[in-house]
């Protein structure tokens, strides 16, 4: 199999892809446009996309781009997720005054920068940052990366383990273009979608209140404002359920009608993380 992630080898996203997909071929991308690219294309069978962090939130853009990809949700992934501070060898931490990672990295580890007085630097990715390292050869500048990353690209780690959060995890997304609904055989399922609520007073409330008076759990509900305007909003939901369940069918005809758009974007088994 050919598995798409965006970044290059040592991110967290090619350390998920390895971990799902073991001996697999992995197809680095520059963004997650070209990641959904490839798998659209035919050019790579699925695409593990980062989606959120127990630390930082959400990834940005990524559900955006969900519902315009025309690609489905085929599973969920949970990885613990340990940064490192590395630089070039022989560099003591002492020395660090910068440290370059993705945002969502330098957020994960805010409060050892803090305690350190080192700058954070945004860059588009975490393994790629130890590249700039080695680029620059400026022992006053540190990635922040895996272990991995380290390894592959003769970095030093210079303090290890620096996530604000021990229990650090980002939860990954496995996109396909095949729709892929389990057979429901009484396991927790979660099924993504997106919906649009009508403009009248209540319309939120009422396409919600299924899922209630059916006894459904509600994982998630984000909203995202469409093309600019303040009036009109696009809503992310998870729920817990299957769509082959009587309560779950009765619940999806209310939000429906409430609804000027829906799209389900997947049903897959719910992973045993989430209950940990």
């Amino acid at each position: 199999m050919k598995i798409a992630y965006q970044g290059v080898a040592g991110a967290y996203s090619n350390i998920a892809a390895e971990n799902i997909y073991p001996g697999a071929e992995y197809c680095p991308s520059s963004t997650f446009d070209e990641a959904f690219s490839l798998v659209q294309e035919g050019l790579a069978d699925a695409a593990v996309i980062p989606v959120e962090n127990s630390k930082a939130g959400r990834v940005s853009d990524v559900h955006f781009l969900l519902p315009e990809t025309g690609l489905h949700i085929q599973g969920e992934y949970f990885l613990p997720v340990h940064h490192q501070l590395l630089g070039l060898k022989g560099t003591s931490t002492q020395e660090i005054k910068t440290a370059v990672s993705h945002p969502q990295a330098l957020a994960q580890c805010a409060k050892y920068l803090k305690e350190n007085k080192i700058a954070p630097e945004a860059g588009t990715d975490t393994a790629k940052s130890c590249l700039d390292i080695l680029n620059l050869q400026d022992r006053t500048k540190a990635a922040i990366a895996s272990e991995k990353a380290a390894q592959i690209y003769g970095l030093e780690i210079l303090a290890p383990d620096i996530e604000t959060d021990a229990s650090n995890t980002t939860r990954f997304l496995i996109m396909g273009r095949q729709e892929q609904i389990p057979e429901d055989d009484g396991r927790n399922f979660i099924t993504s979608l997106i919906f649009r609520a009508k403009n009248i007073p209540a319309a939120l409330y009422k396409a919600l209140g299924g899922f209630a008076t059916n006894g459904i759990n509600l994982t998630k509900l984000e909203s995202y404002l469409l093309n600019g305007k303040f009036v009109s909003a696009q809503f992310y939901a998870e729920i817990e359920s299957h769509p082959r369940r009587k309560s779950f069918q009765n619940a999806l005809g209310e939000l429906e009608f409430f609804s000027e758009s829906l799209h389900i974007l997947g049903t897959y088994a719910a992973h045993p993380f989430r209950y940990k």
